[in-house]
């Protein structure tokens, strides 16, 4: 398996607790070297490292599972690529190097299929579409690949937020989640983009992460109604089940879980 290169920052802006995209300047793209507080650290190591996955013996045609245990997978585009609903079979979906909202294009990597050479030559990856958990195959070669130790768990009945480095919780945070009539979708998900707000004491707080799910109910909303996990300005609400489905973290984790979490890293969201 090739080295992982994944891109970081996006344009879009998902609505505080809203799974709403508004219009272009409520949110500015980030850089890797733009955090979301005033005074960002010159440089700091992305919570990711490099792996090169090793397989001495195979046969053609064997698929290992990549979305167990510690370690994940993120792959970006390199140019273009194409989801088929098994290798070889019928395309279904096809991306471009970047996104709608122009930054690279990520998916979560949840299994590999080998050829006679023991490569990798086909992925099964989760897509950033509706029907929510969507999986597709694409080709080896039309990515690079990343592992993560890093990964998220969204409790909606303790109403928190946990990231994880490993088996270790390195972030344990109080959460304001979906209203019952516009509830945070349940599943497996990751983060496919991230955003600086450019007032940090607006109702989006200073950042967000966007992940790959979609609201249940707000289908017609701008760009399918997608979720963030997102900083806010009504900090007496955490704890309750007030947003429009995305989850609430107070503005000083939010700066936390900006530096740490990469693209790509995955997202539980549970009862």
């Amino acid at each position: 398996m090739r080295r992982l290169v994944i891109g970081a920052l996006i344009t879009l802006l998902v609505v505080s607790g809203a799974a709403a995209i508004v219009a272009a300047g409520a949110l500015r793209p980030g850089a890797s070297s733009t955090a979301p507080d005033p005074t960002p650290p010159k440089a700091h190591a992305p919570a990711v490292r490099p792996h090169v996955l090793r397989v001495p013996l195979c046969s053609p045609g064997t698929v290992l599972r990549l979305d167990r245990g510690a370690t994940a997978y993120a792959a970006t585009v390199r140019a273009r690529a194409v989801a088929y609903r098994a290798p070889g079979g019928a395309p279904f979906a096809r991306f471009g190097r970047v996104n709608v909202n122009g930054v690279p294009t990520v998916f979560s990597v949840l299994e590999a299929r080998l050829d006679r050479h023991c490569r990798a030559n086909w992925y099964r990856v989760q897509l950033p579409l509706r029907p929510n958990g969507i999986t597709g195959w694409v080709r080896a070669r039309a990515v690079t690949e990343r592992a993560l130790d890093i990964r998220i768990v969204v409790n909606l009945t303790e109403r928190s937020v946990t990231v994880y480095r490993g088996a270790h919780p390195i972030v344990v945070t109080k959460a304001a989640i979906g209203a019952p009539s516009t509830p945070t979708p349940t599943g497996r998900f990751y983060v496919n983009q991230k955003l600086v707000a450019p007032d940090p004491l607006g109702p989006y707080g200073p950042a967000a992460l966007g992940i790959s799910a979609f609201s249940p109910v707000l289908k017609h909303w701008a760009q399918g109604g997608p979720i963030a996990i997102h900083g806010t300005n009504e900090p007496t609400l955490l704890g309750a089940a007030v947003s429009h489905g995305c989850v609430r973290v107070p503005n000083d984790v939010v700066r936390r879980l900006w530096k740490l979490v990469p693209t790509g890293t995955p997202v539980l969201i549970r009862m």
